[in-house]
């Protein structure tokens, strides 16, 4: 059977989708969602990059100055010794022996002077003979300084406080002038030097402050400071050698080790904003900044130093004002837009792009 519909329903229906169109017109599709981040003030600086060797603050290789064997050693692998400390003896029972010798003609002739003189007062002993008391009595006293001295040789002592490399030698071991002992490095405070282009000459000065890392020690970095700068430039590679000192209370850091340098020049306050807002067009940089009524305005700015995830705000912006960092592909100057998150720094990006709309999480 059918069934013939009235002229009347096509017009109702008509009219019904035309109603429906226009109520969902008037509603519209919602505000696109946007991340932003606030215009900071904070300390920023310039930074100029270069890679360094470490040295020790002192550093020695201690070596016999005589041949002898040697009796006795006073130290172990990697020890801390102090100032004057002996770390070797070698063989001195020969000098012993001459040095109490000479002990007692020191004694013996400084004992004649002494008689001889009090009599040549008087006039009662002749002048020469004192002269030749005293002359006995000195040549007695440079003999034994020698002999002296010549022990001291037979004694290694650190120069200086610090840590005794690797032990190489043992009791017994015949050694020679020049031959090595060990190495003596004071590590309390080391020194990194390191080459930069001339062209920085003028801002290299004593105080610069410097930030050292090592992949040794991943995520730690150690500050010091420039301590002096060459007085010649390399004519071959128009570099300067820099000088900076790094405190190593932990001793962490050790002798000939890399380090990758940042010097921190030029410091100061500056606007600073993610590198993610902006906008560039041509060799002009633009941003959305986000008013109080949650419209993008599309404004141009100048941009100063870089470094990693952030760029310096020359003019353009104030402080406290919101820029867009992520949403920019759903906005147009002038429209409005829902603030989904706000780039504090207190969350991971991943966090926050999951309250964008659309993200799997918002979904």
């Amino acid at each position: 059977m059918i069934r013939i519909l009235s002229p009347v329903w096509p017009r109702l229906l008509c009219v019904a989708a035309t109603l429906f169109s226009g109520v969902a017109l008037a509603a519209g599709p919602p505000p696109p969602g946007v991340i932003v981040a606030p215009v900071r003030l904070i300390d920023f600086a310039d930074t100029l990059e270069a890679l360094g060797t470490l040295l020790a603050n002192e550093s020695v290789e201690l070596t016999a100055t005589v041949t002898e064997t040697i009796s006795v050693i006073h130290f172990d692998d990697g020890d801390r010794v102090e100032k004057g400390q002996v770390l070797v003896e070698m063989t001195s029972r020969e000098e012993h022996a001459q040095l109490e010798e000479a002990r007692a003609t020191a004694s013996e002739a400084y004992r004649q002077y002494q008689r001889i003189k009090p009599l040549a007062e008087e006039g009662t002993a002749a002048q020469s003979l004192l002269d030749e008391r005293q002359r006995q009595s000195q040549t007695a006293r440079a003999r034994l300084a020698a002999i002296e001295s010549r022990l001291a040789d037979r004694l290694i002592k650190a120069p200086f406080a610090g840590i005794v490399g690797l032990r190489d030698l043992s009791v017994g071991a015949l050694v020679q002038p020049g031959e090595l002992i060990t190495t003596l490095d004071d590590d309390s405070v080391m020194k990194l030097e390191f080459p930069l282009s001339a062209t920085y000459l003028e801002v290299l000065h004593p105080g610069l402050e410097v930030i050292a890392s090592s992949r040794a020690f991943a995520g730690r970095e150690f500050s010091g400071s420039v301590k002096s700068v060459n007085s010649r430039i390399d004519p071959a590679t128009r570099s300067i050698r820099v000088r900076a000192l790094l405190p190593n209370p932990q001793r962490l850091l050790k002798p000939g080790m890399l380090m990758l340098v940042r010097l921190l020049k030029n410091p100061r306050r500056a606007l600073i904003l993610p590198e993610e807002a902006l906008q560039p067009l041509g060799e002009q940089q633009f941003v959305y900044v986000v008013g109080e009524d949650n419209t993008v305005q599309n404004r141009e700015i100048r941009i100063g130093s870089r470094r990693p995830g952030q760029v310096e705000v020359v003019d353009g912006l104030s402080a406290g004002e919101q820029v867009v960092t992520h949403g920019h592909m759903k906005i147009r100057p002038g429209a409005a837009v829902t603030v989904s998150a706000i780039d504090d720094g207190s969350l991971p990006l991943a966090e926050l792009l999951r309250s964008l709309p659309g993200s799997p999480r918002s979904e």
